[in-house]
């Protein structure tokens, strides 16, 4: 079990820096996005939602519970807005930078249930453990 939330981990921070460099590229204009004037997306968005993947990804190596409940709330509200905001417009849903963010973010977003649920399983409170240690 614990191998497999330090794996869980690992590859919950690739996912989170894997988002962070496409959201760099997408504001450098490396990767380009069809439709986005800088009206509708300013380049300081792409870098400061670069830079909150960035740490975000660093902090679920913490090992947390609760950092990893914050990021999960976080990241779910971020595919919310790009959803919410997008789905009316297939090209920017299928475009590289909507394809990669979004799969590594939803990625990320099932890592991060599992080290919420894992988390806790593996908590007991402190009475529990005195009980069964007496028996």
């Amino acid at each position: 079990m614990k191998t497999t939330m330090k794996t869980t981990m690992i590859a919950c921070t690739v996912l989170a820096l894997m988002a962070a460099v496409v959201y760099v590229l997408a504001g450098t204009n490396v990767i380009s996005i069809p439709t986005l004037g800088a009206e509708e997306a300013p380049v300081a968005i792409f870098y400061i939602a670069a830079g909150c993947y960035l740490v975000g990804g660093l902090l679920v190596l913490w090992r947390r519970r609760w950092l990893w409940t914050v990021g999960l709330a976080a990241n779910t509200w971020v595919i919310s807005i790009f959803f919410l905001a997008y789905h009316q417009k297939p090209e920017m849903m299928v475009s590289a930078p909507g394809l990669v963010t979004k799969i590594a973010q939803v990625l990320l977003e099932a890592g991060l249930i599992y080290l919420v649920a894992a988390g806790r399983s593996r908590t007991q409170p402190a009475h529990q453990t005195q009980l069964s240690g007496s028996s």
